[in-house]
């Protein structure tokens, strides 16, 4: 899908909540919408007559409003939108224009907005339209965005093979004794020199009774000479981002480390095998967590089964009890089931996976059958 039937998408979607413009501020949702990956914008989408701005060649007129640090690179990446260098800050001047091409109603993002920035976008305009013209509505965009098109999948599909294979380096690196920080260092340092932009998070690495800590960062403990190492970790490529789990163990294993991995094993395998377009999110979480009931462990895990990625680490739907939602074809999800005994240990595995119309794709098939170093 390129990016002005992107445009057209959003605007389509703004028409039918009841607005004639669109004002995104969300940078994840600029760069969606027109490729620009600045840090500072507001980009503007009239999505019906009413105004008086000049016709647009584009089917959609977008107009981008950014700073004078990105002159070369707004004009070069943003595709089909016009660019306008802003001298005072760009979501007040992109307020100003606004109302300049007299939209009647102009739709905001309720999830993205502060009250810091509704107030400036109001103050922004005339008195007489402060109260009538920002209309707050559902993240439209971000909504969008669940459904991941064939580019955005072969992004994602990339990043996730970049990040198995650092797994597969890493293997050779870890050694008992050295700390945390370094293993995440040499993670991160391999990510670079194949061509990540970066980390999509901050690296998880938690050791020994760290394990158990299920956001354990990596510190100046030392791997012990006995015990689970927990790696959570993802690269961004090309804007968008990979995300797994491995839990692995040094020395010989207890009975209860190697049945409890078991268990989060089989519980990580039974959500995968739940995933397919049209089920309900909240039984994927079910799935998961309904073996770690069985196996008495379910007190011990205590966050959802997995979350939706893309330009963000994490996007909607998450797979959580209770929730709702339905799973769509193309949308790329993570399955992450974990126990955290404090004191003791934990254990995560995570996989990312794309949905289709009959299953799932496994984007990072690394090894998750038990290791032992």
């Amino acid at each position: 899908m390129g990016l002005n039937a992107r445009k057209k998408r959003a605007a389509g979607a703004a028409r039918a909540a009841g607005v004639d413009a669109l004002l995104v501020t969300h940078l994840p949702d600029v760069r969606w919408l027109c490729g620009f990956t600045g840090s500072s914008a507001a980009l503007v989408l009239l999505c019906a007559a009413g105004h008086r701005a000049r016709p647009s060649r584009s089917p959609i007129r977008a107009v981008l409003f950014t700073d004078g640090r990105y002159i070369a690179q707004a004009n070069a990446e943003a595709v089909g939108t016009e660019v306008v260098i802003a001298t005072r800050p760009p979501l007040t001047e992109a307020c100003e224009w606004i109302a300049a091409a007299r939209v009647r109603r102009c739709g905001f993002d309720r999830t993205q907005t502060t009250v810091a920035a509704l107030a400036t976008m109001r103050k922004s305009v005339p008195g007489k339209l402060r109260r009538s013209l920002f209309v707050a509505v559902d993240p439209l965009v971000a909504r969008l965005r669940q459904v991941k098109d064939a580019e955005e999948i072969a992004s994602l599909r990339a990043a996730a093979a970049l990040g198995c294979r650092l797994f597969d380096r890493i293997l050779t690196f870890i050694q008992p004794g050295m700390t945390e920080m370094a293993v995440a260092a040499e993670l991160e340092h391999a990510a670079r020199l194949a061509g990540a932009e970066g980390m999509s998070f901050e690296t998880i690495i938690a050791s020994g009774q760290r394990s158990a800590l299920p956001h354990g960062h990596a510190t100046l403990a030392k791997l012990p000479r006995r015990g689970f190492v927990t790696l959570d970790f993802g690269v961004l490529l090309d804007g968008y981002c990979s995300d797994m789990t491995r839990t692995i163990h040094i020395g010989r294993a207890s009975a209860s480390e190697r049945n409890a991995y078991d268990a989060v094993l089989e519980a990580q395998e039974a959500g995968i095998a739940a995933i397919r377009a049209d089920v309900v999110t909240g039984d994927v979480d079910e799935a998961a967590r309904s073996v770690l009931r069985r196996a008495g462990l379910a007190d011990w895990f205590t966050h959802s089964t997995g979350h939706s990625l893309g330009l963000e680490i994490h996007e909607e739907p998450r797979l959580a009890a209770k929730r709702t939602e339905k799973l769509k074809a193309g949308m790329i999800v993570t399955i992450e089931p974990g126990i955290y005994m404090p004191g003791k240990f934990g254990v995560r595995i995570e996989d990312t996976v794309l949905v289709t119309r009959s299953g799932c794709e496994i984007l990072t098939p690394s090894p998750k059958a038990w290791i032992e170093l």
